[in-house]
């Protein structure tokens, strides 16, 4: 199991600089690190469905709705808190594969600020968490975060423009194998074909 500071020193490691001990330490490194870890992390979370960060659930409907466009608005959930929605279900049918567009046209669900919004009396939804948690990262991610982070650092610890590109290509590496990896984990899943493509056979 990884830990930030593990994760850290992984990606100090790779443009050349020394272990810290903890992100509140008197370094430069630390200082640096600590600055950026956040909202790399939370970059990388949404860059792609990490199969060890996808939570599930059903959402409570606000007894308000929208003032205009959807009938109904949704609060998304906080705990963990959500970063990214990867599919949305009303009960019975599930976008993207099935249920691409409402009634009227328009998508079935938008997300604006902290709400989801749409037409369905329903919505669950699969989604990406910030789980903060670092043990709960499997190598694949933990691998790849280091990678990012080591990118954003290299000039600010290195100096080394040439080292920031270096770092690029690895993230651009781990990042394929990681979507290859989650894709090939589980069972396979039936691609049903959506009722958009169907109406044009």
């Amino acid at each position: 199991m990884s830990s930030v500071i593990d994760i850290a020193n992984n990606a100090l490691n790779l443009i050349g600089a020394s272990n810290i001990i903890s992100l509140t330490e008197d370094s430069k490194a630390a200082r640096i690190v600590n600055q950026r870890y956040t909202s790399i992390r939370d970059a990388v979370f949404r860059a792609h469905p990490w199969n060890c960060l996808i939570r599930r659930a059903e959402l409570a409907k606000d007894t308000v709705g929208p003032v205009y466009g959807y009938e109904n608005s949704f609060q998304l959930p906080a705990d963990p808190f959500c970063l990214r929605v990867l599919e949305f279900n009303n009960g019975s049918m599930g976008y993207p594969q099935d249920n691409m567009k409402n009634s009227k046209g328009g998508p079935v669900f938008v997300i604006e600020g902290r709400k989801l919004l749409t037409d369905e009396g329903t919505a669950k939804i699969k989604y990406i968490g910030k789980i903060t948690d670092a043990a709960e990262y499997d190598a694949t991610l933990t691998d790849t975060l280091a990678a990012r982070l080591a990118q954003e650092i290299a000039y600010a610890i290195s100096g080394s423009t040439t080292m920031i590109q270096l770092m690029a290509s690895l993230y651009d590496a781990k990042l394929k194998e990681a979507r290859f990896v989650d894709s090939t984990e589980g069972a396979p899943q039936k691609i049903e074909a959506s009722d958009f493509i169907e109406a044009r056979f």
